[in-house]
């Protein structure tokens, strides 16, 4: 096709065949062109010299800062919003990477410049709002848990300043479109800020204030709706109920109580329509989310009161509550059934049992009634209340998951094949599409659930031997064959509980995991530092588990699995994510102890011995990864200590092609170190390395004076002169706050009850 000249950097990008290739990838053209469409802008997005070809853009660029600035409100509304709107999307992006670790003063940053113009203000709100969705609503498959929560407590640290400028919006500014703008930010915000900054500031009263106003009514009414169905127990109660009596005052002068709301309804505007809406999220949401949350704590803390005959009744509450299930439960939503169902965890199956029966029999008499999406989304949430169950029976959960585990396997297997025909025929954008999202929530909540069961279920082998073999090929061969947007990290996770929680039994099925799952996730993960985020933790979370529980299964793979497995350990604590990183070092740490401990020490160091200390010290001296700094340590004083040891009764160096004979392997390593430590520190003298490596000798047998060794070291060497190194001291600044916590738990007050771990006692 015409496109393929686009590959030929030689000569100046052609930017009208270069939209030609975009509209083909995204227009309603064949497979084949959206097919070599996509190959195309992936060759280009890859190519490290197309970086070269953007002087057009560059230019471009040039003429739209003129544009911003002289002509920006002559442009249309379109334009105008289109371009916030994309930048605002970069802006959040970059900040997933950079924020907080590479730009702390990010949030300062942004409220500094939204206070010099309100138009400014404005697209910084949209920023704020974006972020928030980002972090916590939208992050799944695109940012690890552990960056997750990183983000999550950088965004409640630094609230205090977005808190700070969205009242001060709301007091000073005039300006409907800001004033919007500040609404719909609190809106992506109220549902996880610390308390305080709702109830102990003038935010309920600003808030109460432009209800009335016809323009922000419905974004005042969400803000109001979050806060309501927050649970926040007695402590607030004066302020809610402020709160609630003086919207209610407002509410009658806006709707009076004789007012007939399907009337209302039905002739209403477009506004009035969603404001009704809101208003019955209003009154509804909250009273249900709080009265399952507290009926949850009842039944923790007063749960034998259920099972007992009160004064003046005639049975246990527990047979009222299922006597009278249905009406129970017929006006929540799911979240909310699922709550409740974990709340009493007894005798609540039969109904759902009788909805998946019904399921079932009607796909048995023809498949396509599963494609229907109200079908669909049943199954999902009999499979979301089965997972709440689980999580409370343990054990006492097999009855149940044995009557729709083989079922429900084979539901997994269906919607897997549908989700990668869908992918195939439709591009890399079909993964993306509803229901395709919609079929892998199944097969995610299938894995949840199995994994649920079994991690907390007592350690019961007939248990494993009755539900590991059947998951064999339908998910472990689902995984090996999907195509690699279509592979559920669940597969991952699920299979390394299993192994924690059976161990050796698992021995003779690693191979079949190995096989599924390793070849091609590493292909996966390796590409780059960026997809499949989840893949990736999880991964090396398995190879941790085999490695601890079925060491012998590891001992009996080829020369070139083995090397594929240990490659993959040293790409992993290479990585930049520090749990990615720390889980590789954990897993090398279980590895070297292991084959210490075997008969194959000799032929595995031999092999691995110098590539480890070499990586280990790349790592160790570079400054991307100094929140690895015990493990290296760790790993370090193992192999030291290891050629100290006699552990190893053959060489190390290659007798064939170094002439010299070393008198032990401890001379060997010592001068191999010497001239590597040489060759990365040019700028360090003879004298001063060979110090160090004889320090590390010297002091290998304690780990504290080991480890002060390296990190002065560290500190004085040029790489690390200009830089924080507060992380080399992060398990001794642990260890301080934990002997500061012990301290306070030892006088009563000193620390808040909600911060000490609760038990679950009958009142």
């Amino acid at each position: 096709m015409a496109a393929e000249k686009l590959r030929d950097l030689s000569h100046p990008l052609d930017v009208s065949l270069l939209d030609a290739t975009v509209a083909a990838f995204y227009g309603t053209g064949s497979k084949e062109e959206r097919t070599a469409a996509d190959h195309i802008l992936r060759d280009l997005q890859n190519n490290p010299d197309m970086w070269l070809q953007v002087v057009h853009i560059l230019l471009a660029l040039q003429v739209l800062e003129g544009v911003i600035k002289y002509r920006w409100n002559a442009l249309p509304v379109e334009q105008r919003d289109g371009m916030k709107n994309y930048i605002s999307e970069v802006i959040v992006k970059i900040l997933k990477h950079e924020w907080p670790a590479r730009w702390r003063s990010f949030i300062p940053d942004l409220v500094a410049a939204a206070k010099t113009s309100e138009t400014i203000c404005e697209n910084c709100m949209a920023i704020l709002k974006l972020l928030s969705e980002e972090v916590f609503d939208f992050s799944r498959g695109e940012m690890t848990q552990q960056k997750i929560k990183e983000l999550k407590q950088s965004l409640n640290s630094e609230f205090q300043l977005i808190h700070e400028l969205c009242l001060y919006v709301l007091s000073a500014s005039q300006r409907a479109e800001l004033i919007r703008a500040t609404l719909a930010t609190l809106h992506a915000f109220l549902s996880w800020i610390p308390l305080g900054y709702i109830f102990e500031s003038p935010l309920l009263e600003t808030l109460l204030k432009f209800f009335p106003v016809p323009a922000y009514r419905n974004l005042t009414l969400q803000c109001l709706t979050e806060v309501a169905a927050l649970s926040f127990g007695d402590f607030y109660n004066m302020q809610y109920v402020k709160m609630y009596t003086i919207f209610m005052v407002q509410l009658q002068n806006i709707l009076p109580p004789t007012t007939n709301f399907v009337e209302a309804y039905a002739n209403g505007t477009t506004e009035e329509q969603a404001f009704i809406q809101n208003l019955a999220l209003f009154f509804t949401s909250f009273y249900k989310d709080m009265a399952c949350d507290t009926f949850l704590k009842i039944v923790q803390k007063c749960k034998r009161k259920f099972v007992i005959v009160q004064v003046g009744e005639n049975e246990p509450f527990v047979s009222e509550l299922l006597t009278t299930l249905p009406a129970t439960i017929a006006d929540l939503e799911p979240h909310q059934i699922h709550s409740f169902y974990e709340s009493i965890a007894v005798r609540l199956m039969h109904s759902l049992l009788q909805k998946w029966a019904e399921i079932i029999g009607q796909a048995r008499q023809s498949v396509d009634f599963l494609k229907d999406p109200d079908v669909i989304r049943a199954v999902l949430n009999i499979l979301q209340t089965n997972t709440s169950v689980a999580s409370s029976l343990g054990t006492y959960f097999l009855p149940q998951i044995s009557l729709i585990f083989l079922d429900m396997l084979n539901v997994y297997r269906m919607y897997s094949e549908l989700i990668s025909t869908s992918i195939a025929q439709g591009g890399p954008y079909a993964s993306r599409t509803s229901i395709v999202k919609l079929l892998r929530s199944v097969k995610r909540e299938t894995l949840k659930l199995i994994e649920t069961f079994l991690d907390k279920a007592e350690d019961q082998p007939h248990i494993g031997k009755q539900f590991v073999p059947p998951m064999m090929d339908p998910v472990l061969g689902d995984y090996a064959r999907n195509l690699p947007d279509a592979r559920e990290s669940e597969v991952l996770s699920l299979f390394a509980t299993i192994i924690n929680k059976y161990k050796g039994a698992m021995i003779e099925d690693v191979p079949r995991i190995f096989e599924a799952v390793f070849q091609c996730t590493l292909e996966m993960i390796t590409k780059n530092f960026e997809d499949y985020p989840e893949h990736r933790l999880k991964f090396f979370s398995l190879l941790r588990a085999i490695a601890t529980h079925c060491f012998p299964a590891l001992i009996r793979l080829s020369s070139e699995q083995l090397k594929l497995v240990m490659d993959s350990i040293i790409w992993a604590f290479r990585h930049t994510e520090r749990n990615i990183a720390e889980t590789g070092l954990n897993l090398l740490l279980e590895m070297l102890k292991n084959f210490q401990a075997s008969e194959f020490c000799n032929q595995f160091y031999r092999t691995y011995f110098l590539t480890i200390e070499q990586e280990i010290f790349a790592v160790l001296t570079d400054t991307f990864h100094k929140p690895g700094f015990k493990l290296h340590v760790l790993v370090l004083q193992h192999l030291f200590c290891l050629v100290e040891s006699g552990a190893l009764t053959e060489p190390l160096w290659d007798v064939a092609t170094v002439p010299y004979a070393y008198p032990n392997n401890g001379m060997f390593v010592r001068e191999y170190t010497i001239k590597l430590l040489s060759t990365s520190f040019p700028n360090m003298t003879a004298a001063e390395v060979s110090q160090f490596v004889n320090g590390l000798f010297e002091s290998r047998a304690d780990l504290s004076t080991f480890k002060n060794h390296i990190r002065d070291f560290l500190v004085q060497s040029k790489e690390f002169s200009a830089q924080d190194n507060k992380d080399l001291y992060a398990e001794e600044a642990a260890a301080q706050r934990e002997r500061e916590r012990q301290r306070m738990l030892s006088i009563p007050g000193l620390i808040a009850p909600n911060e000490i771990q609760d038990e679950m006692v009958d009142s």
